[in-house]
């Protein structure tokens, strides 16, 4: 059965129903925490989803563990099996670990305007300003510190941690999760050239966010030049992203920290980018693909497929003797050239 308190755990055969995972073992085991298998402790599950730890299951401390069928039988304890184990414990963790309710209402030193559009159930927390004409959906989370710009609006149940910044207009859809720090609906980076100097160029889209997306801590989102910055259903980003004005991305596409897109460039729907990536601006990634850490895309993909472009690490001094030998590939090339002409010319002799 469900527990009243979450402190008084969940059984192991409650768990296999809610998750859709075989009970393998006692399913009267009561967990009421998620571990990992080298640090759990009685009353923890913890799970392998990854074969380089398997010996683990030998000697972890765990009340319980969710595995792979092909794993299964390397424990003895309960356990929850199934062929995908991260996202049973997703699951697990979820259940087991609720995020905290916020208490509704508007705290006294939050400033809401008499304009604004407040749901039911919202909660807005201490020092928080709610611009002119703002709109909050049903039981919207909007934490201490946050600043909700004129016009914006915010779908039902979207939760904003502290100091989040949504600007003038910009759109939040449903149940989206924004962590502190993440700023949307900036300016964009629009300058034109007046002799030597740069003229601003003034930034009039805004900046869509479709439902279910979660923003990671400091990533920022700059609003449209003229049309919409938009991201779509599901996009899931980590923190410290950087994206451009007029960039589309697609729907349940996942981008890792510290990548930089450049501005008016497409991302399809279902990508995966790794952390630190460097997207050039007005070009398309099609749906699919999957970018590994650190690449660089200076032109457009036409094809998806899993692309990369950055060394991995090596040794110092092989690396230094490496990049001499790329400085001379220009002279490497013309010889390699130079030999291929002359042997054309004794094959043409003969």
């Amino acid at each position: 059965m469900a527990p009243t308190d979450p402190t008084d755990g969940w059984s192991l055969a409650e768990l296999a129903r809610r998750t859709g995972a075989a009970l393998d073992g006692d399913g009267a085991v009561v967990v009421r925490r998620v571990g990992t298998l080298e640090k759990a402790q009685a009353g923890a599950i913890a799970f392998l989803a990854n074969s380089h730890y398997a010996s683990q299951l030998a000697t972890t401390r765990a009340s319980a563990v969710i595995v792979s069928p092909e794993h299964a039988a390397l424990t003895p304890l309960p356990r929850l099996v199934t062929p995908k184990p991260y996202l049973t414990y997703a699951r697990v963790a979820t259940l087991l670990h609720p995020s905290q309710g916020a208490e509704p209402g508007i705290h006294p030193a939050a400033f809401v305007d008499a304009t604004a559009t407040v749901g039911a159930g919202a909660s807005i927390g201490p020092h928080a300003t709610v611009g002119a004409g703002a709109t909050l959906g049903a039981e919207v989370v909007v934490g201490p510190g946050c600043a909700i710009g004129a016009g914006a609006s915010i779908g039902a149940r979207s939760r904003l941690a502290a100091n989040v910044v949504v600007c003038d207009a910009c759109v939040i859809g449903e149940d989206a999760l924004v962590q502190a720090g993440a700023v949307i609906g900036a300016d964009g980076f629009g300058l034109a050239e007046d002799g030597d100097r740069w003229l601003r160029v003034p930034q009039v889209g805004r900046v869509v966010v479709g439902d279910r997306v979660e923003i990671g801590a400091n990533t920022t989102i700059d609003r449209g030049a003229i049309d919409d910055t938009v991201i779509g259903n599901d996009v899931k980003l980590d923190n410290q992203i950087q994206i451009g004005h007029n960039c589309v991305i697609g729907d349940g596409t996942a981008i890792a920290g510290c990548t930089g897109i450049a501005g008016s460039t497409r991302i399809g729907r279902h990508c995966r980018i790794g952390g630190a990536a460097m997207i050039s601006g007005h070009l398309t990634i099609p749906d699919g693909t999957t970018l590994g850490g650190a690449a660089v895309v200076m032109s457009s993909i036409d094809a998806p497929g899993v692309y990369s472009s950055a060394f991995p690490v090596v040794p110092f001094a092989d690396w230094r003797r490496n990049m001499v030998r790329v400085r001379h590939l220009d002279q490497i090339a013309e010889r390699v050239a130079r030999v291929e002409r002359a042997l054309r010319d004794l094959s043409s002799d003969d």
